[in-house]
């Protein structure tokens, strides 16, 4: 008798664990739970590449510093410490309040030509 409830009981565990088991399983497998984990693998992804970038932008950034300053010394150009280099200025100036612009602009406004490249198709 104790052998029998014995191997009775241990069926219903591993029925239990099984069943546990599988319906776990199915839960990872509904189109939701795929959804997001590739969702969250995506972030993830993003973000190492977003980190590898910014530290690659940095790196560059320092080397090209050190760079500068090899060249600079090789080439005997001293600058005062306080002295900031001059920046560089945008390509395009067109800003309406700029008197030049008002006068001569450089882009056609309210044109009848449209930029739309779809409604051709």
């Amino acid at each position: 008798m104790f052998r029998r409830t014995f191997w009775f009981s241990t069926g219903v565990a591993a029925g239990v664990w099984a069943t546990t088991k599988v319906n776990r399983k199915l839960r990872q497998l509904t189109p939701e739970s795929l959804a997001a984990t590739a969702a969250n693998k995506a972030l993830e992804t993003g973000q190492r590449l977003k980190d590898r970038a910014v530290g690659f932008a940095l790196d560059v950034r320092d080397n090209m510093a050190q760079r500068e300053a090899e060249l600079e010394e090789a080439l005997g150009i001293d600058r005062a410490p306080g002295v900031v280099p001059p920046r560089r200025h945008a390509a395009i100036e067109n800003n309406r309040s700029n008197p030049q612009y008002i006068e001569n602009p450089k882009y056609i406004e309210n044109t009848t030509y449209s930029y739309n490249r779809n409604e051709d198709h």
